[in-house]
């Protein structure tokens, strides 16, 4: 007779996991924020910080020492626009943050490509009142590209979500001789309330309005898959499904009907859900994230872009790490 708890059984319960979760799908998300010296704690986001163009260096170096293999950086620049002109300057925030990790670390550097943290406005496009600009954005994005590419990004990763975004930055890097730097494109982003600890983190909130005009509709499935198709057609070499826990059986999609390599982000909001419940004892943090995570990667997911890295990390070195319950 059939008895399934037979391969549950402490060892034999490991043996036959099904899912392996492993320090080499991480990616730590860093802030970067040249208005200051030190790290600065982000309230909304217990146990990160954002990092000067001076301690990123030190983070960098630890994340490295650690075995994490990948970072993503978002910049917060000291002065902001009506069109972003701080994102492609070459001596913008994140160009002069990758160049410093580069000059001391041997991570893969993954640039978010976006306008909304350089805007006065907060949105990621250009704007006419209130409408924002598809078309007329786009070369503004491959101008950023090419910015992020010279600086020495291993990976540019749009997130505007603006139809033709990919083409266009496809377009810019190879014109500009960046053939072989890969595009990780934010392929499926939700107009998500999860991101709320986000726009505190990297002062992205928006003057009027919502994303909800070039964000998807949560209610939608299929329209994922016509997003992750076009932008592999327009030249995506990886794609995205943001967020993650939420939105598993987006990602189990994308991996099936694509088999492309597929990130998935374990956003702000999920983080800081998880990390609030076990401020106040609700949950175990450590069991949670790890359950979590090995869900995210059952999904589909090749690489998980989350706050928890790091810890994971630090607990893998130090083998703390406990099995899932």
């Amino acid at each position: 007779m059939r008895r399934m708890r037979r391969l549950r059984a402490p060892g034999i319960r490991e043996m036959v996991a099904e899912t392996q979760l492993s320090l080499k799908d991480m990616i730590q998300p860093i802030f970067v924020d040249e208005r200051i010296s030190l790290p600065k704690a982000i309230e909304a986001m217990p146990g990160q910080f954002r990092q000067s163009l001076e301690s990123l260096e030190v983070e960098a170096g630890l994340l490295e020492d650690l075995g994490v293999p990948a970072v993503l950086l978002f910049g917060l620049p000291a002065q902001k626009d009506e069109v972003g002109l701080g994102a492609y300057d070459p001596e913008g925030v994140i160009q002069r943050a990758v160049r410093r990790i580069k000059e001391t670390c041997n991570l893969i550097v993954i640039t978010d490509l976006c306008l909304c943290e350089y805007t006065s406005h907060g949105h990621c496009g250009l704007i006419r009142g209130e409408t924002v600009l598809n078309d007329e954005t786009l070369p503004i994005l491959g101008k950023i590209a090419s910015s992020h590419a010279e600086a020495g990004a291993d990976i540019i990763a749009p997130s505007g979500m603006m139809d033709h975004m990919v083409r266009a930055i496809r377009t810019a890097l190879d014109l500009d001789e960046y053939t072989d730097t890969p595009i990780l494109s934010y392929a499926a982003k939700y107009a998500s309330t999860f991101y709320g600890p986000f726009r505190e983190a990297a002062e992205s909130g928006f003057a009027f309005g919502d994303r909800k005009g070039y964000q998807m509709n949560p209610a939608n499935a299929a329209e994922a898959l016509w997003e992750v198709q076009l932008d592999i057609e327009e030249g995506a070499d990886m794609v995205m499904v943001k967020p993650a826990m939420p939105y598993l059986d987006i990602l189990r999609m994308v991996k099936d009907m694509f088999g492309v390599p597929t990130a998935a982000y374990q956003v702000s909001g999920e983080y800081s859900m998880i990390v609030a419940a076990a401020e106040r004892g609700w949950l175990n943090e450590e069991a949670a994230f790890l359950e979590a995570l090995t869900c995210i990667k059952r999904a589909g997911a090749d690489m998980i872009i989350t706050y928890w890295a790091k810890e994971y990390a630090t607990k893998i070195n130090n083998e703390e790490l406990r099995m899932i319950p």
